[in-house]
């Protein structure tokens, strides 16, 4: 006997067959309706998922050791993270499927990739304590990720609420740059080290979480700025060449502490 298909059944539609994989999602048109769409954009949703494939082989490195692929990883993953979505607004290819995919994306390479860093690299001398604070980071990467899906189009884009995912991954990667270019400075294997390395990942994750406004830069992608400003990019760009990792370490700390700054002013304009 044919079981007849429910209005409210999850595979009634018609496209569903059961046999095929297929992605049907619904889209405004420039009319504003509502129509559905069959399959995915492929090149945004591509680039999403070798930004995945990266984040995994970084696990895959740390696990066996091999800490300077796996950093290196975590930061091809960070570019290509903000390629896909500027590719997907230049081709007009920005779709609900892709931002979730990208959001799952983020939490292996910027959320579990860093965490199983830090721990292969140092932290798992800690026992538990080590296992407990890089799990606080990767779940407070979950966090952060699922608070950016339910707030898409209701923040003010200027602002990125929390530090966004990806920088949390590149601090936690350039502390772990650092530490491997100057052993002598950081001696992994010394406990007040391991407790510093241990209350940074906690720091991290819980302002991932924050309410901290930290400007995003989306405007600047749009806009004019005076000739002058590119002298202070510059003279940080080549201050970085100098030292690269400890440069990606001062410049994404200094990118941390305006925040306060941020939230500070915008609480006062408030008033």
């Amino acid at each position: 006997m044919t079981k007849t298909p429910k209005p409210n059944d999850e595979y009634s539609d018609e496209n569903h067959d059961g046999f095929t994989f297929e992605v049907i999602e619904e889209e405004d048109t420039n009319e504003g309706q509502r129509v559905k769409r069959r399959g995915i954009y492929l090149w945004p949703n591509l680039i999403t998922t070798a930004a995945m494939l990266c984040g995994f082989y970084s696990i895959i490195a740390s696990m066996e050791s091999h800490y300077l692929h796996a950093l290196y990883a975590i930061f091809l993953a960070a570019f290509l993270d903000g390629l896909d979505g500027r590719v997907a607004r230049a081709i007009g290819a920005q779709s609900a499927f892709g931002e979730q995919l990208d959001s799952l994306s983020d939490l292996i390479a910027f959320g579990l990739a860093p965490a199983v860093l830090m721990y292969s690299w140092s932290l798992h001398s800690l026992g538990r304590i080590g296992l407990a604070c890089c799990f606080i980071y990767a779940a407070c990467a979950a966090f952060r990720l699922a608070r950016f899906n339910v707030q898409i189009g209701s923040v003010d884009k200027r602002y990125f609420i929390g530090i966004a995912s990806p920088l949390g991954a590149i601090l936690v990667v350039s502390l772990v740059w650092v530490s491997r270019d100057y052993p002598h400075l950081f001696d992994v294997k010394d406990k007040t080290i391991q407790i510093i390395y241990a209350a940074f990942m906690v720091i991290v994750g819980i302002l991932m979480v924050s309410n901290m406004k930290y400007y995003s830069f989306k405007q600047v992608d749009r806009s004019r700025v005076p000739f002058i400003v590119m002298l202070p990019v510059v003279m940080i760009l080549a201050a970085m060449t100098y030292n690269i990792p400890v440069g990606i370490l001062v410049v994404s700390l200094l990118y941390v502490l305006s925040g306060f700054i941020t939230t500070f002013f915008a609480k006062e304009k408030a008033q």
